[in-house]
């Protein structure tokens, strides 16, 4: 007889909600930041015109933490998140690889990633038909998902720190490997706004599939019916 069990776990549920919170308020004071400096540009050295890669659009008040202006404000929100941001990713991972969600939720096979899976997949997607068939996440899911764990979140952790004066004297190395503090720039804004489209494909994903289940299970847990 099959067994339930919580379809989300605990630490899976807190982090996703701090994690929320942390991005939304990270990525509206990084607008502020931004606002400082509207241009971006690779290597070590930028500030000319002629030498940017990318001008960056002014950002609205309703768009930035503060709402008005200010340098300072904007980094003090961005610094005390960013630490709620890396610490609680930081336990998540370490929780997930306790309880097994990492291995038994996220993990794929060589055989997933056959083209003929992967288009049934797609189709699936298309056709808004979610069904796991007895697992919790899609192909298509685990993989966008590993993505943003352990690749996108912890990019944005490295190359925040790499562009923070007070971590270049401890880790000097970071922008080495990075490819200079400009460089570290351009990847942090990069990874924040593939971060705001995930978001957005994730939110779009929950309305079509059940918000009302989803939302729910995020909150209280919900059943695995698939659990044995």
């Amino acid at each position: 007889m099959a067994t339930q069990r919580k379809r989300h776990a605990l630490s899976t549920r807190m982090w996703h909600w701090i994690n929320l919170v942390s991005l939304v308020i990270l990525f509206m004071s990084g607008l502020g930041i931004s606002n400082a400096h509207r241009r971006l540009y690779w290597g070590d050295w930028g500030f000319d015109k002629a030498d940017a890669w990318l001008h960056v659009p002014f950002f609205p008040g309703w768009m930035t933490i503060p709402s008005t202006y200010s340098l300072a404000q904007s980094r003090d929100w961005h610094v005390l998140f960013a630490l709620v941001f890396a610490f609680s990713l930081a336990a998540f991972m370490l929780a997930s690889v306790l309880n097994g969600h990492f291995r038994r939720d996220l993990t794929t096979r060589l055989a997933d990633y056959r083209p003929a899976h992967v288009w049934a997949d797609i189709r699936a997607h298309l056709k808004l038909k979610f069904e796991h068939a007895g697992s919790k996440f899609n192909f298509l899911q685990k993989v966008a998902y590993a993505k943003v764990i352990f690749i996108l979140l912890p990019l944005m952790i490295f190359t925040g720190m790499a562009i923070s004066p007070g971590m270049n004297a401890a880790f000097p190395w970071l922008l080495d490997l990075l490819g200079g503090r400009q460089s570290a720039r351009s990847i942090h804004f990069l990874c924040a706004w593939a971060l705001v489209i995930f978001m957005i494909g994730h939110v779009l994903l929950v309305l079509l599939s059940g918000p009302l289940k989803q939302m729910r299970a995020m909150i209280t847990g919900g059943a695995d019916d698939a659990a044995a």
